[in-house]
């Protein structure tokens, strides 16, 4: 394969300043998630100011469902990012083009069980969050009507994984911030301006996520780069169909691991009815706010070590991967601290209502200073799947964010049902983690992860 490798469109992260080029390929990446964050949040603002508390919670209590059913597909898309900056960081193209092609293969069969899934299963999995009967309906509704855009919510996010993997963040931002005014707008127009329902919210986020695909499918299409992508040869390469499985199937086991937990941890929430939902909703979306520079970072610190090992650059490797945690988890305690002190500001930015403002305050009074073990513990799990480690912090995840988090929970809840014994169960099992990450971190040879025994 001839391809050139335009400055453009790629950063080679095996030269140069190791906090200018982290922070830089960052920077990017945290724009672009902050709209796509806004994505969800914009719904939820609108919704609740137009259509009211019943409908907030139908779509603020649909995210931990949407991200398990969407995790994996997100886990291996990380996975195959992987891959790609390693073959990138090494200087094998052919293996690049290969494992491109592969990656959209894997992900148009991915958005198609995504739609199957999400469409016929949404009121058996509502019914099972124990989902309030007044918001089932609504629920029901923006579910179905939002995983019908399950092929361009999971394309995005491999376009995205590929322009990351060679170290383009800034063509993907881009694109979102294109597609999330065009999502709040079309919000505008369809909830407030013709009073719609709630189902109206999804079709929005559908609509801007296909013409962020668009867009992506464009830029990518465009020949003469490592990453040209040519549509009649999206095909599944059985060596690259193995290696991308192999170091995305962890991340992906890992991300729905989470997911699953996270429905276990809201359905005891729904049993306190739609105020407790909806104050729960409104925090995750201010969480997903609040870790998008932490998030923005992990990517960093993936991408740069993938591509060191792959150029067999194992110091600078290191020094990656010490700036990339300090600086995670110092961003981490500071916006956790300012998240603490202003709570109720932020909650009631979704729903004032005394209620709402209540139940969110304490969830956030409660794990909001411990963001820095959270960042602490995604940090290292991001540093494992750049070394190929991936299957490390997914059996670390299992088994304290899963297994030891519904122990805890079914226990607590069986000797004093009150919700404020759930929110605990976050920091407790953050500092486990981050604590068994450390001695990892320390003492293993996660740096020799992709050398062949």
């Amino acid at each position: 394969m001839n391809a050139k490798v335009g400055k453009q469109f790629q950063k080679d992260m095996t030269k140069g300043s190791v906090p200018v080029l982290m922070t830089g390929f960052a920077l990017p990446i945290l724009l672009s998630q902050f709209f796509q964050q806004l994505y969800n949040s914009a719904d939820a603002f609108i919704v609740g100011r137009v259509l009211g508390t019943n409908a907030l919670a139908a779509v603020t209590s649909s995210g931990n469902l949407i991200f398990l059913l969407t995790s994996f597909f997100i886990g291996t898309s990380l996975g195959a990012g992987i891959v790609i900056s390693r073959y990138f960081g090494a200087g094998d193209y052919e293996s690049v083009h290969k494992a491109v092609h592969t990656h959209i293969a894997l992900g148009l069969l991915g958005g198609c069980l995504l739609t199957l899934i999400g469409v016929f299963l949404t009121p058996f999995l509502l019914k099972l969050m124990k989902t309030d009967p007044e918001v089932l309906p609504e629920a029901i509704e923006y579910f179905r009507y939002y995983f019908l855009g399950g092929i361009p919510m999971i394309m995005y996010n491999v376009c995205q994984s590929i322009m990351n993997a060679v170290g383009d963040s800034k063509s993907p931002l881009y694109y979102l911030i294109f597609s999330s005014v065009t999502n709040i707008v079309l919000d505008v127009i369809f909830l407030a301006v013709f009073r719609f329902g709630v189902w109206a919210a999804a079709v929005a986020t559908g609509i801007s996520q296909l013409l962020s695909v668009i867009l992506c499918f464009i830029k990518l299409t465009k020949k003469g780069r490592v990453i040209s992508v040519n549509i009649s040869k999206i095909k599944f390469h059985g060596k690259m169909v193995s290696e991308i499985v192999k170091y995305g199937l962890p991340s992906g086991v890992q991300n729905s691991v989470i997911g699953f937990v996270n429905v276990i941890v809201q359905s005891y929430i729904n049993s306190f009815g739609k105020f407790a939902m909806a104050a729960y909703g409104a925090h995750c979306k201010i969480e997903g706010f609040a870790f998008l520079p932490i998030n923005s970072f992990t990517m960093a610190i993936s991408t740069f070590i993938s591509q060191n090992l792959g150029a067999g650059n194992k110091e600078r490797a290191k020094k990656g991967a010490r700036f990339g945690l300090i600086i995670c988890v110092l961003l981490a305690e500071v916006i956790g601290v300012v998240y603490f002190i202003f709570a109720k500001n932020f909650v009631g930015f979704f729903d004032g209502s005394p209620e709402v403002l209540f139940y969110g305050e304490m969830q956030a009074k409660t794990v909001s200073l411990f963001y820095g073990v959270l960042a602490f513990s995604h940090g290292v799990a991001a540093v494992c799947r750049g070394s190929g480690k991936a299957f490390v912090p997914m059996l670390v995840m299992f088994s304290i964010w899963c297994v030891f988090r519904i122990i805890y929970i079914t226990i607590v809840m069986k000797m004093f049902n009150d919700i404020s014994y759930i929110y605990p169960v976050y920091p407790v099992t953050w500092i486990i983690s981050s604590i068994i990450f450390l001695i990892y971190y320390k003492f293993s040879n996660w740096v020799n992860g992709f050398d062949k025994k």
